[in-house]
């Protein structure tokens, strides 16, 4: 969908100050209002949600187990993909932003204390995700996606040489999506795949250091492993190999369609990218650093459930604390708002989208100066 972009002439305003502060009175209204509607609606929701994901677990594994035939064994196949999807998205990325503390009746998705089904460490997504990609975003040497694998998303990050070979690296990622962004989100890639001006994460590449990020990416990532690859495939007896085969590609998918909605979410040409000398002043300037420098991307609301909400990004960033139920239900308030205060709302096709982040991908791996917009003023 090609959208309409409102220029700041649309209204007059005193100054871009008194713009921006507009702008940040009406978002804080709209968080505020469905802040305070939050209650006994949305436990309903995202209790029924776990309860979807663990049938669809169930009903996975029992047909990847007994199934006879590739249809049955598709469907199994789907089925956990599916479970393990929402586990990750709509309820375990949604929990750990602790979007459901405090509400009686959802003490199990308490940010502090919920576990995610998944190779992730959840002290080390908290430190990584919520701290430093959503408080700098998009700012280099702050924010810890702009370098992910190998890959470098933002012309500001410096460029190395394996950046060359960031299109196929970028594409191996994607099938291992989320044991990856453990290794990301816990410092490994930091020891291994960045020189020490590049780290973001782990703080240096002391031995104590190095054996802190291995304990936390591993203590998630080994019983993952030994659950999906031992111990069911072991329960299948003579059937071993073809239940590892349904759990790999059940991994598979999940981490596929994963990355590609990572992918499409701060990465393009008209995105706005930040050296590392940029400061926030403002809450005023913070969401519009947000919206400036995220992409949305249009799917149906299946799609956006699989997606955690994340298809809506523009709205995850600036109420990261908010459901991605309700971000569904604010995103029109959003997009007017952005429009009447002359903010760009980047929101499109999901494959035009992923299309232009990896055009950019392949311009990044080149040494160019800057083919991204200057920040704004």
């Amino acid at each position: 969908m090609n959208v309409r972009v409102a220029s700041a002439c649309d209204q007059d305003w005193a100054s871009d100050d008194e713009r921006l502060a507009s702008l940040c009175a009406e978002l804080d209204a709209i968080h505020d209002r469905v802040r305070a509607e939050i209650g006994d609606e949305d436990v309903e929701y995202i209790v029924g949600v776990d309860k979807l994901a663990r049938r669809l677990e169930l009903a996975g594994r029992v047909l990847i187990h007994v199934s006879l035939d590739p249809l049955s064994f598709g469907a199994g196949v789907l089925a956990l993909a599916a479970s393990h999807q929402l586990q990750v998205m709509e309820i375990g990325h949604t929990a750990l932003h602790g979007a459901y503390d405090g509400l009686a009746g959802a003490e199990k998705f308490d940010s502090k204390r919920f576990r995610w089904v998944g190779e992730i460490d959840e002290e080390s997504w908290r430190h990584a995700h919520n701290h430093l990609h959503h408080g700098f975003t998009n700012i280099a040497g702050r924010d810890s996606d702009l370098q992910v694998g190998l890959a470098r998303w933002s012309p500001e990050v410096p460029y190395r040489l394996h950046h060359r070979l960031q299109i196929p690296s970028s594409l191996a990622y994607f099938l291992f999506w989320w044991a990856g962004m453990s290794l990301h989100s816990a410092g490994v890639l930091d020891i291994y795949a960045r020189r020490r001006e590049d780290q973001v994460i782990a703080p240096d590449k002391s031995l104590r250091t190095i054996l802190d990020v291995h304990r936390k990416a591993l203590r998630k990532i080994v019983p993952y492993k030994l659950e999906n690859y031992v111990l069911y495939p072991a329960l299948a007896g003579p059937l071993f190999f073809k239940v590892l085969l349904g759990n790999a590609l059940a991994d598979g998918l999940r981490d596929i369609y994963s990355a590609m909605t990572n992918y499409s979410n701060h990465i393009g040409e008209d995105v706005v990218h930040y050296p590392a000398s940029h400061r926030v002043r403002s809450r005023a300037q913070w969401y519009r650093l947000q919206i400036e420098s995220t992409n949305n991307f249009e799917v149906p609301r299946w799609m956006s459930v699989l997606s955690g909400g994340i298809d809506l990004h523009i709205e995850h960033h600036l109420f990261p604390k908010l459901p991605p139920n309700r971000l569904r239900e604010i995103a029109p308030e959003v997009r007017a708002a952005c429009e009447r205060h002359g903010l760009r709302y980047r929101s499109d096709t999901w494959p035009r989208t992923l299309a232009k982040s990896f055009r950019m991908l392949a311009r990044l791996g080149r040494p160019i100066e800057n083919p991204c917009p200057p920040e704004p003023a």
